[in-house]
């Protein structure tokens, strides 16, 4: 078991792919990595070693895949429990999920938007306090992209994020290129949206690329580089939260070299220092 090591600055998602090149060494512009607790809990031989040699040496979130919030399905108490004892045995000290619902009756291995209505705050909202409690600590909740509205809404997103977050007394994650990507495809302004969050429980950020179909729909796939539209978006963001908060980029597909990645990270990091040190209200 390792103490918790505190998260910061800037990060990248640990990929399979990029050990090789991480294996030569950590590029200085990276301070933690991300990984999702359902790929390596649970894991031995080799992997297990290549990723203690890691966590024993840098800092690492936990951003889950699975839980299903939102979702129909009970619990998965085994999953939690499992969670909270490879972040023990790692030294994480930060576990975030998708607000959203991705299993009914067995994982759909999707991130389906949950309807925006008072029973789903409530329905949501319990389940979040009861994995805060299995974990030990109180978690990131992330808000996702979404491609379809669910019916029936009694609330704006931004409102429902943030009714969930107070009730279930939880954080927020904040994926900036989520808010652009729907913003986008469901005609909003991001940044409007931005300041209807509850900011001030910002804990952790996401920063990504996505792809645009030739219909104009945007997906976000985590496969391209970041665009200078999301970066500003991020630069903006950090005027409201400060600079302090840890930022993750992400990239799950088409995966370059790391020196190409690396040049991202830096890219965040100069965005952090250039921000307010701390969250400040902006009228």
């Amino acid at each position: 078991m390792s103490l918790p090591r505190p998260v910061f600055g800037a990060g990248l998602g640990f990929r399979r792919e990029l050990l090789g090149d991480l294996s030569h060494g950590v590029p200085a512009a990276i301070d933690f990595f991300e990984l999702a607790p359902e790929n390596w809990a649970g894991i031995g031989g080799r992997p297990a070693r290549q990723l203690r040699a890691f966590t024993e040496r840098h800092p690492f979130v936990c951003h889950g895949l699975s839980l299903s919030p939102g979702g129909p399905d009970p619990l998965d108490r085994e999953l939690l429990r499992c969670i909270r004892g490879f972040m023990r045995e790692h030294g994480m000290a930060l576990y975030t999920e998708h607000l959203a619902w991705t299993s009914a009756g067995g994982q759909l291995y999707d991130l389906l938007p949950i309807p925006m209505t008072s029973d789903a705050v409530r329905w949501t909202a319990a389940r979040i306090r009861e994995a805060q409690d299995i974990l030990g600590m109180r978690i990131g909740i992330e808000n996702a992209s979404y491609y379809v509205v669910p019916p029936g809404a009694e609330m704006s997103e931004a409102e429902f994020i943030g009714a969930i977050v107070a009730e279930a007394d939880c954080l927020l994650h904040l994926d900036v290129n989520n808010v652009y990507v729907n913003s986008r495809n469901h005609g909003f302004d991001p940044l409007a949206f931005i300041d209807a969050l509850p900011l001030e429980r910002t804990c952790y950020v996401h920063v990504a690329g996505h792809d645009s179909e030739p219909d104009g729909l945007i997906i976000d796939t985590h496969g391209s580089a970041v665009i200078d539209p999301v970066w500003q978006l991020l630069a903006r963001t950090y005027e409201r939260i400060g600079g302090t908060v840890p930022t993750c980029l992400e990239r799950d597909f088409n995966i370059p070299d790391l020196a190409v990645l690396t040049v991202e990270v830096e890219q965040i990091a100069r965005l952090q220092a250039a921000a307010p040190a701390a969250w400040r209200k902006v009228a």
